[in-house]
């Protein structure tokens, strides 16, 4: 019985598993960023890549001075 009592008077390593969830809740908060930028940026490129291809096949613009 003395030994659970101790066991749970002991606050070692409370700390480490504090900064553990922390880092946790850091790493989950930055996946989802990074997973929203890269859904935004593929949009992006996936605009921009149509656009060139229209402007391609649009040919060349010319002008009469």
């Amino acid at each position: 019985m003395k030994l659970f009592r101790n066991l749970l008077a002991d606050n070692e390593g409370a700390t480490a598993i504090e900064y553990g969830l922390i880092a946790a809740l850091v790493a989950v908060a930055a996946i989802g960023a990074m997973s929203q930028l890269g859904t935004s940026l593929t949009e992006t490129f996936g605009q921009v890549s149509t656009e060139m291809q229209d402007a391609k096949t649009a040919g060349p613009i010319t002008t009469t001075p």
